[in-house]
Parts: structure tokens; sequence; C-alpha cells
């Protein structure tokens, strides 16, 4: 989903707020998928009246309905009608306060195109639209605020025989407001304030409330809010569910990409080429009246493949209708934590199949001495292969989670040698609360997205990061709903493509 901010307009006396919420004329901007541009008749609206304002794109926090949709030259243009609930009366004051000044929209992407790093939007589902504190444009801010005297109230407080909680009647306390004066420059817009009501609290109402809000239910959810800060029956105590999510399964982490260089997919295709010198012209030292040393420059094309990377998800329309917004972030989160180790993986077996194989093999984990021969051997390596590039030495060392603890391990007399502070065991610092550090000069970076966490060739590699890069485009997602199976697919998608410049500006440990 994308989200998309542009300028609004405030009406607190009709309690509507209107505005710009979508811009053409190819005006780009920072969305939660980069920068967008959306096309003219990109975004389509199945049912205007459907379409909810929110509050900071929080499915918890609706604050009105949208009135009405209009497409023009510019942009798209809308206007919501506020709730007159305490969250409602808060947005106007926010509004008016200019404390939250911008309109923007939640789309599903149905199609896309990148261009020079902006995502051009083509087709698109319009989901909600929010309130939000501010709007991705200088131009995007309150400009209109009204207010009448019935709107403003000062806020009464409850009496004590208004907290009384009975057992089984239901009987709703008649809110209580007072008129207050409105400035002329400037209308101050206050939230009413309610006394308590009375709720009925019996043991088959409590166990209904809670089943309701368990499925999203807000009304049900203020019910047991009211329940448990007005009474402690016994054999009422509820078991609450935390909103945070554990997961020890997923990481968006990347070492081997941030331990290369990165570039912008190209717009277009699934090949492209970078021109390469396949040889020098040389320069000798020549007698007097001999020719010139011959020797021409030759060029060829190195040949990148793009490819996609891609997973889905499917499960019921219940469950994306009725469960908690968390299932959804989750889920969300979990596939660019899959897309993560999926190109991160992809990168670093391209480093081991290019990189140069060391001639001198140690054991499976290298003892202090192995390690520094294998740095020493791979930096003269390295420096041999990528003299044309502009930096030409190595800079960068990447390992398995196994070759971390090895290295952990490495000591001089019992003292660490790469997690001391001493200048005696000054060598680097590795640590086992960070996958990167420092080992003999070069930076670490550890990864757990390798084919093997153990004893494979490669389990090292010193690398020039200039020798290899990794260009990728945005990533998408996609919703797509089959109504005769009551499915609803996710996709999570992007395109990545590893060019291996110069091969041996790597180098791989070789275990005996």
């Amino acid at each position: 989903m994308i989200t998309f901010s542009a300028e609004l307009k405030a009406d607190a006396a009709a309690r509507t707020i209107s505005g710009k919420i979508v811009p053409y004329d190819g005006e780009v901007g920072m969305t939660s998928a980069g920068a967008v541009v959306f096309e003219r008749g990109a975004i389509n609206i199945a049912e205007s009246s459907n379409v909810k304002l929110l509050l900071e794109h929080d499915p918890k926090q609706p604050i009105g309905r949208a009135q009405f949709f209009n497409e023009t030259e510019d942009g798209i243009y809308a206007s919501f009608k506020i709730s007159k609930s305490s969250r409602g009366t808060d947005a106007l004051i926010e509004a008016a306060e200019e404390l939250r000044t911008g309109l923007s929209v939640g789309v599903m992407v149905n199609a896309a195109k990148p261009k020079n790093g902006v995502l051009y939007v083509s087709s698109a589902e319009l989901l909600e639209v929010s309130l939000v504190q501010a709007a991705a444009f200088k131009s995007a801010a309150v400009t209109d605020i009204a207010a009448s005297e019935d709107e403003v109230a000062e806020p009464t407080q409850p009496t004590e025989s208004e907290t009384v909680v009975e057992e089984t009647t239901a009987v709703e306390a008649t809110p209580t407001v007072e008129a207050a004066a409105v400035e002329a420059a400037r209308p101050a817009v206050t939230a009413m304030a309610y006394s308590k009501p009375r709720i009925e609290l019996t043991a088959a109402k409590y166990a209904e409330q809670s089943i309701r809000a368990a499925l999203g239910d807000e009304d049900a959810r203020q019910y047991l809010v009211a329940a448990d800060s007005t009474v402690n029956n016994p054999g009422l105590v509820p078991t609450r569910q935390l909103s945070e999510i554990i997961n020890p399964l997923g990481t968006t982490i990347r070492p081997s990409i941030e331990a290369i260089t990165r570039g912008v997919l190209p717009d277009a295709g699934m090949t492209f080429e970078i021109p390469k010198i396949t040889a020098m012209p040389a320069v000798a030292e020549i007698a007097q009246g001999n020719a010139f040393q011959d020797t021409d420059m030759t060029s060829d094309f190195l040949s990148v493949t793009v490819k996609k990377y891609a997973g889905q998800q499917t499960f019921s329309v219940e469950l994306l209708d009725r469960t908690s917004p968390a299932f959804f972030d989750e889920l969300v989160r979990n596939m660019g934590a899959a897309y993560a180790k999926a190109t991160d993986a992809a990168v670093n077996a391209a480093i081991i199949t290019g990189a140069s194989l060391d001639a001198t093999t140690t054991v499976t984990f290298p003892t202090a001495a192995e390690l520094l021969g294998v740095v020493a051997r791979g930096a003269a390596s390295v420096y041999n292969a990528t003299l044309g590039l502009s930096n030409p030495f190595a800079r960068n060392m990447i390992v398995n989670t196994s070759q971390w603890s090895n290295i952990m391990t490495l000591n001089d007399s019992g003292r660490p040698i790469y997690t001391a502070s001493q200048p005696q065991n000054a060598g680097g610092a590795v640590t086992p609360t960070a996958l990167q550090g420092n080992v003999a000069g070069l930076n670490l970076y550890v990864t757990p997205n390798t084919a093997s966490g153990t004893d494979t060739d490669g389990s090292i590699l010193i690398v020039n990061p200039d020798a290899y890069t990794w260009y990728e485009s945005p990533t998408y997602r996609l919703r797509a709903e089959t109504t005769a199976t009551g499915q609803v697919t996710i996709g999570y998608y992007g395109y990545g493509a590893i060019a291996t410049k110069v091969g041996a500006g790597a180098f791989k440990n070789n275990k005996a």
C-alpha cells in the first residue's frame, strides 16, 4: 500500500474536511514506497461512500466518511463528513490549530513503472484517506477554518452519582455542554465532554463484548474499557492481549548488499549492458628511431541479467476484514523480511561464485595467524585485480555467522584480539551485540543469508565494494480478491540485478 499526502481545508462548523488528496501534472511525492507520481486517472474509487477518513492511517481510528470525490485536470478533490465523536472533534481542533495539516491516500497499486528512481503509478485502488500531521508538498496546508458557537463546548465533569454501575439496567447519560465565546480572528473549537454513561455489566454481556472486541468492534472495545475501569467483579478478570508480536524468524538486514555498491535499476528490460575495458594500450621503452609500441585498447559489454524476487500469501476475506490490523502489518513486514533474505542470499552467492579462491588452505575455522594470512593474501589479490578502479583496495570482509563466532574466540594469552580496547589488543572490534565491526583493518559484515552457515569455501570473503554492484527497483505490493472462493492474495515483489564487474575483486577462503 502506498500512502501519499496532499492539501486540505477544514470546516469545523459543517464538520467537514476537504481538499486535494492526489495531485496530477507529474508532481512527485515522497510516499511510503519512495518517490511516486500518480498518472491522470490512475486511482479507481469503487464506492465513494465506503471510503473512510482515518487518523494517520490507523484503521482503529476512523474519524469520518467521504461525501464526494471530484477528479479534475490537476488532481482528485474530496470532502469528508467528520464524526461527532470526541476523536472527530479533536481532529477538527488539530486541523484548526495547524497540528494536522495534510490529507494522505492509501492505495493498492495494480500497475506501475519505475523511471529514474520514481515510481509512475498508472492503476491503483483507493483503500482509505487519512488526516495526517504534514503533507508532502509545501502548498499542502489548512487554508480555511470556520466554527459556529454550538460546535464549541466546555467539558463538564461527571458527578459522583453518575459513576455508579448497575447490574441489569443500561441508561445512557445525557451530555452536558456549555457554549463558549468564539474568537473573531481564529475560532476555538473544543471537544465536548460527556458524563460517564451507565452500562449493563453482566457476565454474559461482558463475554459477548469481549468476543466482538476481538473481532475489531470499536464499540465493544470501549465497553470493556468502561467495565474494567469502573468495577472489579469476581469472575470478570479478562486476559489481556498485548499489541506486540513475537517474531524470531524474520529480519530485513542485508549485510552482503551493504558490503558492496548500490545502483538504480534501469527503467526497462530484463537485461542491461555496462561497457568494460578488456585490454589496455601499452607503453614501452623504445630505442631512438624505432616504431612506437602498438597495442590497441579494446572493450566489450558486461551483460547483467535482471531477476524478479516475489512471494505471496493467500488467506480468507474474513481474516482480512475481521482480524486485528496488526495481522496485515506483520504480514507485510514478514514478506519484506523474506524479500530481504532472498536478495541478500543471491548477492552472497554471486560474490562467492566470482571471487578468487585462496591458493593456501586453512582449517574450517582459522586460527588468528591463519585469519591474518587470509586477510593479507586477499588484500594483495584484490588490489592487483582492481587497479583500474578509482579505489583499488579491499575494504570489506563478509563472513557467515559461524565464522563470526570463531573470530570472537581468537585471543592473545586469553585476551580477546578483536574485542579488547587496550592498544596491545587493538586488532579490530568484533562484538556479540553487533553484526558489523572491524577485523585487521577491514569493515566486517556478518550475514545469516548464506546457503550454508558452516564450512563452505567463501565463508570468509575479502571484497572491494566497487567490484560488485547491486541494482534494484522499488518493491511492490499487489492485492487480488477472488469472490468465488472468498480468498485474498497479497503479492510482494521487486526486481534486482547483481553486476560482477570484476570477479577477482573478491577473494574467498579455501578450507582444507
